[in-house]
């Protein structure tokens, strides 16, 4: 009885999917409208943002249907879909933990200025920091550095980025993560040839 459930279950997925590779787009729309809601909701429960849950969730049918052919499902749909919205919506908190200690750093920063204003060595030691990363940001790759700039110099969101430049969301994601653990790196190794000084 449950075999047999368990059975169908996984036939219904294998047809849905072989409909979905060939390109049926109802097939698609199917599977879209049984589960975005219930996707979001429990995208909503791991993040806590409605709007970036239904960013998650739409990305992630973006990429189901951009790489249909590419798909091989060892379990349902339902795991499968739910899975990776488990896995977006953790590296989402993981990104927005960087991001937070990021900003504490700068805003540490700012709030130092005026101390920095009265002593000379911290003002002097602030301009070198302030090259470090004007320098960091120079050697990055251009579409890195210009993500970079449009997302912390001009405060746009990711999907707004991704919009404009015409990539993903998730690729947006990416190159922050990546600059930020560069700047974060050459940060460090400024500090530690200061202390060895």
């Amino acid at each position: 009885m449950l075999v047999d459930q368990i059975s169908d279950i996984m036939f219904n997925d294998l047809l849905i999917l072989a409909k979905i590779k060939e390109g049926d787009v109802k097939a698609f729309e199917e599977v879209f409208r049984l589960y975005y809601i219930p996707l979001c909701m429990y995208a909503i429960c791991i993040t806590g943002q409605s709007d970036v849950a239904e960013e998650i969730v739409q990305e992630l049918f973006y990429v189901f249907w951009r790489d249909k052919n590419k798909l091989q499902l060892l379990r349902s749909v339902k795991s499968y879909l739910y899975g990776a919205v488990h896995n977006q919506s953790l590296q989402y908190l993981e990104h927005e933990n960087v991001k937070k200690q990021y900003n504490n750093y700068v805003l540490a920063a700012q709030t130092d200025e005026d101390v920095l204003s009265r002593d000379p060595q911290n003002q002097m030691e602030y301009k070198e920091l302030e090259g470090v990363i004007a320098d960091t940001l120079r050697m990055l790759p251009e579409r890195s550095s210009l993500i970079f700039r449009m997302q912390r110099i001009e405060g746009k969101k990711y999907a707004e980025i991704a919009k404009e430049l015409q990539i993903s969301v998730k690729t947006v994601e990416a190159e922050i993560s990546k600059t930020l653990k560069i700047l974060r790196k050459e940060v460090g190794s400024y500090y530690n040839l200061k202390m060895e000084r």
